[in-house]
């Protein structure tokens, strides 16, 4: 039976009490395979609005109430996780699993509550005008294969043709979303492409790694998470596989999915949609909610990779909510108010650095037509000991994932008899 925790910030309602609460649900898994990369995730977007609370009464004096449920990374339960809490008032979704996500698109489109599937979920909801209550900026997953091919492109003096890069992949709906735009790719770049395939929860690869040993493809990029990640380095190492020409995605470069191989593992690099490193925001979550015994979890996840996407995910959703009560001009909104904020989103260098998150993610601003933002991401690199960053925010080649995103929502709209939503200019 699945299990609600509820984040509940002593006194803070005593100081607003003409107004409910701002309801944030957290659809998490701190139990299962995935765990290890769940739980700091949490841990980081709960601790930011305890800050929010602790630190600034709430946001915009309406405190927030965190709802944690247990998904533990499972489509079925993510989905009772959501029925159980959308009558709570829930403002925002993050399903934190692209199979979740699938299935709460028209759920939660005609229930009127956003969904962030930030950097994951369906790609083509990048476009606003046929999917009106779906968001995932700063980028998604046809944007990370494009920056990796572009940074390899760049390493290569433009040039791959003949190379071979090999996709290791989690066998699901996660796993496959970024083939099509890969094949794109192999076509336009003249590389090869070889698609291999890990069955969840990836414990297994030993065939795998024997037909990459085989085939000695030029990179491996791998689209992998969970235990698949750890084992897949090992892997590698057994195999003496050149770790700097095997390449994560944003979710295949934690800490945990290195911190076993330790020093073996350097060279492996992973993608980031935001930068890593100590911010002053840090501090304030130390003084005011690990210190204070509110944190979400025993305090020891703060900046870790992980942690830092969770805060930053959470910091998104709070300062929509902020744009959201200036357009309507109220403080206690509602699921409607917040899509319209989301939809007013625009993240400044100015902004991100008044937060205490400087360079966290790259600018961008979202509109009716675009849910998706910029779709840059850095690279980093473990060097045995901690991640490294190499370079500064990589941008996609749009003019490659544009048409692709436009197409596929095309025929999604097609298929649910979807009118557009955006008023063309």
């Amino acid at each position: 039976m699945k299990k609600l925790a509820t984040l509940v910030v002593a006194g803070a309602m005593a100081a607003t009490p003409a107004l409910a609460d701002l309801v944030i649900p957290d659809l998490s898994y701190r139990t299962g395979p995935f765990a290890a990369g769940g739980i700091p995730f949490s841990d980081g977007y709960q601790d930011y609005f305890t800050l929010l609370n602790e630190r600034d009464g709430g946001i915009g004096g309406v405190p927030v109430r965190v709802i944690e449920c247990e998904t533990a990374y499972n489509t079925e339960r993510g989905v009772e996780c959501y029925e159980s809490t959308k009558g709570e008032g829930a403002l925002v979704y993050q399903p934190l699993s692209t199979g979740i996500t699938y299935q709460l698109i028209p759920r939660a489109t005609a229930d009127g509550i956003p969904l962030h599937t930030m950097g994951y979920g369906r790609t083509s909801a990048a476009n606003g005008d046929v999917f009106s209550h779906v968001f995932n900026y700063p980028a998604n997953y046809w944007d990370a294969a494009s920056v990796i091919v572009n940074q390899l492109l760049e390493e290569n003096d433009g040039d791959m043709s003949g190379q071979t890069i090999a996709l290791l992949y989690h066998n699901s709906a996660y796993g496959r979303e970024p083939i099509r735009t890969l094949e794109t790719l192999s076509e336009m770049h003249g590389f090869n492409l070889s698609l291999i395939a890990v069955d969840s929860p990836g414990q297994e690869q030993g065939n795998q790694w024997l037909q990459i040993r085989r085939e000695r493809p030029d990179y491996v990029v791998m689209w992998g998470w969970g235990v698949m990640n750890q084992v897949a380095i090992q892997e590698a190492i057994n195999i003496r596989f050149p770790m700097e020409n095997f390449i994560g995605n944003w979710w295949a470069g934690a800490d945990h999915d290195v911190a076993q191989a330790g020093a073996d593992a350097a060279g492996y690099r992973a993608l980031n949609m935001n930068r890593l490193g100590d911010m002053p925001v840090f501090a304030e979550i130390q003084q005011h909610v690990i210190d204070a015994g509110l944190a979400a979890g025993d305090g020891t996840n703060l900046g870790a990779v992980l942690y830092t996407r969770g805060m930053y995910a959470a910091m998104l959703a709070a300062e929509a909510i902020r744009v959201a009560q200036e357009i309507h001009g109220v403080a206690d909104i509602t699921p409607a108010m917040m899509r319209d904020g989301m939809e007013a989103l625009e993240m400044t260098n100015a902004r991100m650095e008044e937060l205490g998150m400087p360079g966290i993610g790259p600018e961008f601003a979202v509109s009716c037509e675009d849910h998706g933002g910029t779709g840059m991401a850095i690279m980093t690199q473990w060097n045995g000991s901690e991640w490294v960053t190499l370079t500064d925010f990589v941008a996609p080649d749009d003019s490659v994932t544009q048409p692709l995103v436009l197409e596929d929502s095309a025929q999604f709209a097609a298929e649910n008899n979807i009118t557009p939503q955006c008023t063309s200019s």
